[in-house]
């Protein structure tokens, strides 16, 4: 079965893994250093109170079966131990089923996490992760060549997520259509990167530009993926160099990163070949079951894909095996923040003492350049930026965070940059206010230093003190 296989595509192969092992990593890392304030025995959102109510087969996780944060915390620990196996290569110098085994753990470790991780997890790149991951699977070690039907299942991710982005943008907000959406997306975007203020301030023709070619990588090339060699190549290629350019303008997470991972099953490095044994039977078996599995189970995303309904980033199975795609089919005109401040007076007043927290992704001080995290996750930082669109979207875990940094949480005040009050003195009063930010201009940074400029807007949330600590007499 001469046909089965792509001995000249090794590289990729290798490349492909070792990099996806490195996603994996900073994934399970992630995983271990936010957990206890956001969904451990006393997060925000407690793993205990969420299987309660949901029951194993609508989110197969272990941690129905047991959870404490100590299990939770070794848990994450070992899946980053294993993912840091996966990147020294260990995997090739095992027996091919041992090595399949070996990529299976941290697959089956990871939808532990993110089926119990709530709001947040919710986001497409944890889908992603677990499909390309169980993908990666099946692709095998130095045993054997690559085999073609995993790879062209790897494109068939690839072409979903380009596709399905480029869809939603056509379908959405009529600024894509206009070529304008660029005007204002590197401002509004979640989390601004260090060089997000000046992609803001490329001229606007240059913005226009970037629309357009950011069409024709999503709508076009994607079909050119499945297209002989060189072309794929060059598809590939091109991909891969749009997403170098969005990691440079913003933090998205690992999105970009695993975007340019898949990208990189489908370039011919043109190595030559390397000689490996023909596949054994059970192996190709295996292939073509999954592979008649992951056909079988894209009907509903092609369908939502094509659908005028089109949603964003969503499972379709509780083993994120085929998701759906898709991202900024709206663009924000005006950046609104959620600014998060405590005071030590026991009788709150507009001319009281109000410190602010300082978050460590998200914007807050005026003066403070925004940094580089991506591939790192910020979650919290993230679902504040949410919080900012519409309190809705807080609703399920805004007024537990105000409750944390009342107590001086410990695990809470890891997740902020730097909390305004020292360990042994809480506040007594946290409010949130909504403020208008916005770039300022080369004078404006010149002049000042500062790269944001913001105006308060309204009261997020009045002044609020635990309810076991009422105020005491001035």
């Amino acid at each position: 079965m001469d046909w089965f296989t792509a001995p000249d595509l090794w590289l990729s192969r290798l490349l492909f893994q070792r990099s996806l092992a490195v996603i994996y990593v900073v994934a399970f890392l992630g995983a271990a250093l936010q957990f206890r304030a956001l969904i451990g025995e006393r997060g925000m959102l407690p793993v205990p109170r969420f299987v309660e109510r949901v029951p194993f087969r609508h989110a197969p996780s272990v941690f129905h079966r047991h959870y404490s944060d100590r299990f939770f915390a070794a848990w994450a620990w070992t899946g980053c131990a294993v993912s840091v196996a996966l990147v020294a290569g260990l995997d090739s110098l095992l027996p091919l089923w041992a090595g399949m085994v070996l990529w299976f753990v941290p697959w089956a470790m990871y939808l532990s996490i993110v089926n119990v991780g709530q709001t947040w997890y919710s986001f497409g790149w944890e889908s992603l992760l677990l499909e390309v991951g169980f993908l990666a699977v099946f692709l095998g070690n130095d045993e054997v060549a690559p085999p073609v039907v995993v790879l062209f299942l790897l494109r068939w991710v690839l072409f979903r997520v380009e596709f399905g982005a480029g869809l939603i943008k056509m379908r959405g907000d009529e600024c894509w259509r206009k070529l304008t959406c660029l005007d204002h997306h590197h401002e509004t975007q979640p989390m601004p990167g260090p060089l997000s203020w000046f992609f803001h301030h490329l001229p606007k023709p240059f913005h226009r530009v970037e629309v357009a070619a950011n069409h024709v990588t999503q709508l076009v090339v994607p079909f050119l993926l499945f297209t002989p060699q060189p072309i794929a190549t060059a598809a590939a290629a091109l991909m891969i160099a749009t997403q170098l350019w969005l990691v440079l303008s913003g933090n998205f997470s690992w999105l970009n990163w695993i975007t340019i991972v898949l990208a990189l099953s489908a370039v011919d490095f043109g190595t030559g070949t390397r000689d490996t044994p023909g596949p054994p039977l059970w192996y190709t078996v295996i292939v073509f079951a999954v592979a008649a599995l992951i056909l079988g189970l894209s009907y509903h995303p092609v369908r939502n894909m094509i659908s005028r309904r089109q949603v964003m980033n969503r499972s379709f199975d509780p083993l994120h095996l085929v998701n759906t795609y898709g991202a900024f089919g709206s663009v924000s005109r005006v950046r609104y923040e959620v600014v998060v401040e405590g005071t030590a007076d026991d009788v709150p007043r507009e001319d009281s003492e109000w410190r602010e927290y300082e978050f460590r992704g998200k914007p807050g001080d005026p003066r403070r350049w925004p940094r580089q995290f991506a591939p790192y996750h910020l979650r919290l930082d993230w679902l504040m930026w949410f919080a900012a669109l519409s309190p809705a979207y807080a609703g399920s875990w805004f007024g537990a965070l105000v409750e944390r940094l009342l107590e001086n949480d410990r695990d809470t005040l890891r997740l902020l940059r730097r909390s305004p009050f020292p360990a042994d003195a809480p506040p007594r009063f946290v409010r949130a206010r909504l403020f208008r930010y916005r770039y300022t201009t080369w004078r404006e940074l010149r002049e000042t230093g500062a790269c944001w400029e913001r105006t308060y807007v309204r009261e997020f949330l009045p002044p609020t003190r635990l309810a076991a600590s009422p105020a005491r007499n001035p």
